[in-house]
Formats: C-alpha cells, structure tokens, sequence
C-alpha cells in the first residue's frame, strides 16, 4: 500500500529540492503545499508550536481533510504546519524533516540531516554526507547538449564556477567576489581553457560586481538577477558541461550537485581573516545571529558548514581552490572519479521513509 504524501515547500529553493527529491524518491502519490510564512512568524513558531498563526493562510496553498499519511518538510517557518496537520488528523500523520529541525527531536518520525547540524547518527535521526537532490550526470546531459554550441567558441576544458551568497556567518562582500575572482584566474593560468559561471538568487550585487571586474580569463557568465540572452537558466548545462568546478563553499547545495558530476571540485572558502567583531557587516543580523548561536545555543541548534567542506577535503572529493595552480601542475591526479551512486542519499532517506510505514528496501 502506498502512503499519500504531503510536501510542505517554503521561500528556500535548497529547502524544497531536497524535500522533492525525496518525495520523489518514495515513488509514492505527492501533493505540494506550498506555505507563505509571514515576516513576523518566528514569535508565534517558537511559542506556540502546533499553529498556523505565523503563516500567511490565504497566500498558501489549502490545508485541509482529507489530511495525507505523511508531511516531508524543511526550514523553521514549515515545522510549525506540520505539527499542526498531525494534530488535525488526530496524531495520524507521519512526519518527516529535513535538515535541522528546531523543534525537540522527538517530535519527529524520521529527521534527514546533513554533518553541519551536529545532529548524531542513530534513533531518528539519518545524517547524510551531503544534502538531497535529483541530479548525476545523465540527468544534465540533455542540458548541456543543448547548451553545448552556444559556448563552443570558449577554449577547452571549461571550468564551471558556482557562486552563492550570505549564509550564517558568512558575508559575501565585495571583498570576498575580487578574491574568488582572483582564484579563478589562477586557476585558468595553470589549466588554459575558460569559465561558465552561474551566481545565485543570494548573491549581492556588489559582490557580483567585484568578482566580474576582477575576472580576467575567457567567461560565459549568467546572473540570476540580470536580463540576458540566455534560453532560460543554464545552470543544469553548466553542472553537465563542467570539466571542473569552483563551488563557493557556503553553498551546501551546489557543493553537493557539482560533487554528483564526477569531477575535479575545488572550494572556494568565503570565511575572512583577520577580527571577525571588527568587521561592520558582521553587526548585521544574520552573521550576529549565527556566531552568537555558535557560542551559547544548544548543541543541535548550532550550525556550521565548514564540516561538510572539511569532509569532502578528506574523502578526497574535493581540494581547496587556493591549492589549485599546485595541485593541477601534477595533472589533477589527486582526483579520483569515483562511481558512487550520486542518489544513494537519497535513496537511503527513501528506505528510511518506507520503513515508518512497515516496507522494506526497494
């Protein structure tokens, strides 16, 4: 018998890949419930719990019998929805989380997590190496089939940069876009060729600026917030074109679906050096906010992604960008293809799921 699934699908594009890709990998009827989360919602979330109140009801999607077996959701703002569904439904209803639920952990069937949330293996709790998401290689062919003539007057090989934005402690200045501009061109030194570069909807434009002026190599750029001529989004052409990758390490996502295609990956580290307090854009609230959580809040509240880069350092999937010219001179053999599964995260998460439901693998 198959469960009817509930996705609860938030402002974060990271949050709902992951929780579709696990929806999807259920196989399994899905509906997605798409939640509008007012600007005040933190409030009435951590004091109230099980509600609606923080939400803005009439700007999401209907939440209503007949309730579903199972809710997947991701993000604080989604939490407090799916508690309240199984309260409606009478405790019936299945839940599943992904990533760092601020709710106690017991209120939970089933949370899917990643090393930077400190969460332990075991019980309920899945810690995956990396997040969820739907792409390998022959899912971006077809992309970057397509894609292919547009950039055929770029030198070969074709380095793909993955740039991403703020996240917790990490401000990306302008000061931070010059410095990865910096590494590119050092990089493309040692290798020849060009670059295909995608931003994201995070990243400032300021940033974005210093990084263009400071890029000195052959580049096909797309911006996310820019009018260009591109046939749509090229970023999935991008991740199938890619000779290598230099992948903003803030960006657990694109570290996660440029690790999926098999090749060479270099991370770029947006942390500063020097007095992290001196820094004015330090004062702002979201990098106050996550360094403060870092030293006083419980242990599962805390969050930091540098344990995910280390990782893949040390698995030997990844290098750091400042070792590149160094490390290509050698020809690039400290990279090994490897032939993982690029799902089997998923796939993983999806027996876990089937499991609170009483199916076995498969």
């Amino acid at each position: 018998m198959q469960a009817k699934v509930w996705t609860l699908l938030g402002r974060k594009a990271g949050d709902n890949t992951q929780v579709e890709t696990l929806a999807a990998m259920l196989g399994w009827p899905v509906e997605d419930r798409h939640i509008s989360a007012r600007a005040w919602e933190l409030l009435p979330h951590l004091v109230l719990g099980e509600t609606l109140w923080g939400i803005d009801v009439a700007a999401s999607s209907p939440l209503a019998p007949p309730w579903p077996d199972l809710v997947i959701s991701a993000g604080r703002r989604n939490e407090p929805v799916a508690r309240w569904i199984r309260r409606q439904a009478g405790g019936r209803v299945k839940l599943v989380h992904v990533g760092r639920p601020w709710a106690p952990l017991d209120t939970w069937d089933l949370v899917v997590t990643t090393p930077q949330y400190f969460l332990a293996q075991g019980g309920n709790v899945l810690v995956n190496p990396l997040p969820l998401h739907p792409l390998s290689r022959e899912s971006v062919a077809p992309e970057a089939a397509r894609l292919g003539p547009r950039l055929a007057h770029l030198p070969r090989p074709w380095t793909t940069v993955l740039i991403g934005g703020d996240s917790g402690a990490f401000v990306f200045t302008p000061e931070t876009g010059r410095r990865l501009a910096e590494g590119v061109n050092r990089l493309v030194a040692a290798t020849g060729g060009g670059v295909l570069v995608s931003d994201s909807p995070r990243t400032p434009a300021p940033a974005r600026a210093a990084f263009q002026a400071a890029l000195t190599v052959p580049a096909e750029c797309f911006w996310f917030h820019a009018r260009q001529d591109w046939p749509g989004n090229p970023y999935r052409g991008f991740l199938g074109l890619a000779d290598r990758f230099v992948v903003t390490g803030e960006s657990m996502s694109m570290l996660a679906e440029a690790a999926a295609m098999g090749r060479p990956l270099y991370v770029f580290d947006p942390s500063e050096q020097g007095q992290w307090w001196w820094r004015a854009h330090n004062w702002r609230h979201k990098p106050l906010s996550h360094r403060l959580a870092m030293r006083l809040a419980p242990v599962r509240m805390r969050r930091d992604v540098g344990r995910i880069q280390a990782a893949l350092v040390a698995q030997g999937q990844a290098r750091w960008l400042e070792e590149a010219p160094a490390l290509i001179a050698g020809g690039e053999g400290w990279f090994g293809a490897t032939a993982a599964d690029p799902l089997s995260a998923a796939r993983r998460a999806a027996e876990r799921v089937r499991a609170l439901f009483g199916h076995g693998p498969g």
